[in-house]
């Protein structure tokens, strides 16, 4: 399981440099598209700090800029890549608590957490892609497959 969490990582880490690639080839970032960007790098965090059982330092719907993004991103990342090199089958099976944004408590195992997070962050990809696009700017691709193709 920890090869397919690795590899999921990866993913991510590759597919928001690509998007963050994309919005700073344009004249100026799209402001729905920096919003959506930073919402699924701060998302990243949250969750990272759930598992982490820490304080988030940044809000979910932040305002960031794209050195801001750039640098939680890379945060982010090597907090992920840690948990992908070292999760144990046991750890996948803990459960977090937590609250979300709106103060309501969930519990979810660290893998749920795990993979709500890779979808969740393609989902907001696909969605700067299309804004980046309807602005006259070039979307990078992000899916997993064209990862895999890059890759081999």
């Amino acid at each position: 399981m920890t090869a397919h969490i690795r590899r999921l990582y990866d993913h991510l880490v590759w597919a928001d440099a690509r998007t963050l690639n994309a919005l700073r080839a344009m004249h100026a970032a799209p402001l729905d598209a920096l919003r959506l960007y930073g919402h699924l790098l701060a998302a990243e965090h949250a969750w990272l700090s759930r598992i982490e059982e820490r304080e988030q330092e940044v809000p979910v719907w932040p305002a960031l800029d794209l050195d801001e993004c750039a640098a939680l991103g890379a945060k982010n990342h090597a907090g992920f890549a840690l948990i992908a090199e070292t999760v144990s089958a046991s750890e996948l099976q803990r459960k977090v608590r937590y609250r979300n944004s709106k103060g309501d408590a969930f519990e979810n195992t660290v893998e749920d957490i795990l993979m709500h997070v890779a979808l969740h962050g393609s989902y907001h990809r696909g969605q700067v892609a299309r804004i980046v696009r309807g602005e006259g700017g070039a979307p990078q691709p992000t899916d997993y497959i064209f990862f895999i193709r890059e890759r081999s």
